[in-house]
């Protein structure tokens, strides 16, 4: 894969994407790159394709949040 998201293939990441007004942000790893969309897998046995155009940021996980 020598895409955009190539650097974060395989990595724990949250994906923050946008449809219209709503926003979620999604945690899994990135599996595959196509010119339009991430292959992006959520669970062992769950992969969606996500297009481009509707991600807005992307970093690391670094495990649950834990609110004291």
């Amino acid at each position: 894969m020598s895409g955009t998201y190539a650097p974060w293939l395989h990595q724990a990441i949250l994906l923050q994407v946008a449809s219209s007004d709503l926003r979620v942000v999604l945690r899994g790893t990135i599996v595959g790159e196509t010119d339009n969309a991430v292959r992006f897998r959520l669970e062992p046995n769950c992969e969606i394709d996500i297009f481009k155009n509707m991600i807005l940021s992307i970093e690391e996980d670094n495990g649950p949040c834990v609110l004291a």
